[in-house]
């Protein structure tokens, strides 16, 4: 697939190639959500992925995709968690020996959950950025495979195939809202709900703290942000200056970018604790944090990507503690 772009062929290819270890994740309608919205408002449960996030996705079909003398040799990535995560659970299902590498950035939690994985964990600097130095070190030194977090056309199929399910499940969707990063996931969503009806709409919702894709889009070219604390740290991460594929695809499918505060990404969480009794992170509560403050122009049919669950305990705690159930007016 290298040196051409991902089409819908692509996603579907992936679909098949991932089915012996991703399962469909469920779709929710949420009634306070809807109500509030005044509109109806649907939730992709991401969260309960076997690696807790959507990401297992483009890990597994990458990873799959790697000649038997690849696997052999190993494989590293870089990663704020969830996509360490995802890459460290395919590599122990397939006997594959990976390196994670991390910043001191990423959360103790991830951390602990990373190190329970039966991966190398290595943490080095203070940011992504750096934790990708050191990951395509060992790739020289070692002759380990990187797999890239999101600038990569199999990452980028693996990820799309949330919007064949999307179609499959609720075919009049018109709307999808999912926390922005390095834009794998908008770019495969775009890829497979564009492909079918152009009309879809593809929002993007990144923290105000550190949202490189989003400044990059502003500058007209991939810039390097400084990483900042934030409830969404899953979102913190630059997108790479000779970004080849993500860049250009979120430009070219996302149709809006949402950059959201602390407290309304708490919102989102506090929603999901409070209404539908699950936990999440920030990144996931990122699009019902927008719907709450009404920063979007909503469609009929709205799905939120609640993309991952990995989340310190004592943030939830602080969460729910402040959190007002009663629903914004």
């Amino acid at each position: 697939m290298a040196g051409k772009s991902v089409v819908l062929r692509d996603v579907w290819k992936a679909k098949k190639r991932i089915s012996s270890v991703v399962k469909k994740s469920p779709l929710i309608y949420s009634p306070v959500l809807s109500e509030f919205a005044g509109t109806s408002v649907h939730l992709k449960l991401e969260n309960l992925n076997v690696s807790d996030s959507f990401k297992i996705r483009g890990a597994t079909n990458k990873i799959l995709s790697l000649t038997p003398e690849k696997q052999e040799r190993g494989i590293t990535t870089f990663s704020t968690g969830n996509f360490g995560m995802s890459v460290a659970y395919v590599a122990k299902k397939l006997g594959i020996n990976a390196t994670i590498c991390i910043s001191k950035r990423v959360p103790n939690g991830k951390v602990n959950t990373l190190k329970r994985s039966g991966a190398e964990i290595e943490i080095y600097g203070e940011s992504q950025d750096d934790a990708e130095r050191r990951s395509y070190q060992l790739e020289r030194e070692q002759g380990l495979t990187v797999i890239h977090p999101f600038d990569d056309p199999y990452i980028i199929s693996g990820q799309g195939t949330i919007g064949l399910e999307l179609l499959e499940d609720l075919p009049e969707v018109d709307t999808v809202i999912g926390g922005l990063s390095g834009g794998g996931l908008h770019s495969g969503l775009g890829v497979a709900l564009k492909s079918t009806d152009p009309d879809i709409q593809v929002i993007g919702a990144s923290t105000e703290h550190g949202a490189t894709m989003y400044e990059s889009i502003q500058a007209g070219k991939p810039i390097i942000v400084e990483e900042q604390n934030t409830l969404a740290d899953s979102l913190l991460g630059g997108i790479g200056l000779n970004n080849s594929y993500t860049f250009d695809m979120v430009q070219q499918y996302v149709d809006e970018i949402i950059l959201l505060n602390e407290d309304e990404i708490a919102e989102g969480m506090g929603f999901m604790l409070d209404n539908h009794r699950m936990i999440i992170e920030g990144a996931a509560a990122s699009g019902i944090g927008a719907i709450l403050n009404n920063r979007i122009q909503l469609g009929s049919e709205v799905v939120v990507v609640i993309s991952g669950c990995s989340v310190e305990t004592s943030v939830i705690l602080d969460i729910a503690n402040k959190y007002n159930s009663t629903i914004p007016e």
